[in-house]
Order: C-alpha cells, then sequence, then structure tokens
C-alpha cells in the first residue's frame, strides 16, 4: 500500500491533512518544528494523521511539499537521494521573481532539488479553506489539476485525488500544461483561465 506524508503544516498542509483525515487516509505530517509541536494539532485533525519528524516522514512512498517556496531546498536535502518517491509539488512561487527560477516553471526549478525523485505539480491551485472543504460541491468533484513531464508518475497522483475526493485533470508536462498554472507574481494561472476561454471560443 503507498505510504504518504506532507511536509509543512501550515494553512495548506492543514488542509491536505484534513483531507486525508476525511477519507480515512493514514498521512505523515512534518515541519521544522518537532513532531511534538505538531502532534496536538494533528491529532485534532484526525486519527489517521501522524506527526512525525522530518527524517522519519520522508520514508513515505509519496512526500507532498506543502512548504514556503524557498523551504523546498531544505527539505531535498534531508535525503542524499529520492530515488523511488514521488514528490508532489504543491507549492506557489508568490513573490518570487521569474528570473531567480533560471527562466524555469516553478516545478521544473524544484524538481532539480530532488534528483531521482518523481516530481509532479499539484493541489497547488486551491486556497487552505477551499482544499480543506468537502471536495464534493452541488453534485460534482472539485478539480485538481496536474502536470508532470513523466506520465506514469502522474496517474497514481490522479489515483490518490480520486481517494480524496476530487476530480483530476491532468495537464501535460511541466512546460506546457503545467505552466498554465504557474502562480506569477502575485497572480495565479492567468493564463489557464485565457487559454479555456479560447477552446470554448
Amino acid at each position: 500500500m503507498m505510504s504518504y506524508a506532507i511536509v509543512g503544516f501550515g494553512k495548506i498542509g492543514q488542509a491536505l491533512a484534513q483531507a486525508f483525515a476525511r477519507k480515512n487516509i493514514k498521512v505523515a505530517v512534518a515541519s521544522r518544528r518537532p513532531p511534538e509541536a505538531l502532534a496536538s494539532q494533528a491529532r485534532a485533525i484526525g486519527p489517521t494523521v501522524i506527526a512525525k519528524s522530518l527524517r522519519d516522514a520522508l520514508e513515505a512512498d509519496t512526500i507532498i511539499l506543502a512548504v514556503p517556496f524557498w523551504e523546498h531546498r531544505e527539505v531535498a536535502k534531508a535525503l542524499p537521494n529520492w530515488e523511488g518517491k514521488t514528490v508532489i509539488d504543491a507549492m506557489n512561487t508568490f513573490g518570487v521573481l521569474p528570473e531567480e527560477l533560471d527562466g524555469l516553471p516553478s516545478s521544473a526549478f524544484v524538481a532539480k532539488a530532488f534528483t531521482g525523485a518523481k516530481l509532479v505539480k499539484g493541489f497547488n491551485h486551491l486556497a487552505a479553506a477551499t482544499l480543506a472543504a468537502d471536495p464534493i460541491v452541488e453534485g460534482g468533484h472539485r478539480v485538481v489539476f496536474l502536470s508532470s513531464d513523466d506520465e506514469d508518475t502522474t496517474a497514481p497522483v490522479a489515483a490518490l485525488a480520486k481517494q480524496l475526493g476530487f476530480a483530476p485533470v491532468k495537464l501535460g508536462k511541466l512546460d506546457e500544461g503545467g505552466a498554465l498554472v504557474h502562480a506569477r507574481g502575485r497572480a495565479w494561472g492567468h493564463l489557464i483561465f485565457q487559454d479555456l476561454f479560447k477552446k470554448e471560443q
């Protein structure tokens, strides 16, 4: 069975933990703080949410990054090699200038730090309150956009999104569809709506 961890226990990390708890799926949570500091909050979210040290949390097969953007580099250093791991990038680059990312889409920049990992961009476009709420809305399922340079990696992440009650939409590679949902400056995904609008016309 797949094991999951959320690294980062701010608003987004807690909202993701609530999504796992709602479906009784076990998930480890970790942050820069020691696990004892997260334990009571984790328990309050649900019995399947387990506070762990970063090192222990990273034993999971699938790791969701929910830390402030530049902290991903510290997380990446915690393992010498990320072979066999799937990393879901749920971060946004609000306030990060494109030139700071060497002209790459932010997830491609992140992927460079996680040597050997399979990286999927996902769960980054929903505000924390929306992510924490039941994804079944008015008879439909709330959408989660996913993109990856490795098509095989997207499938298990799409399966996880479905398990959590979301409707996964695959957007292709990071620099194609993925570029549509990257935060730019202070705005998020302005391209996706232009693009969808063009398709409608």
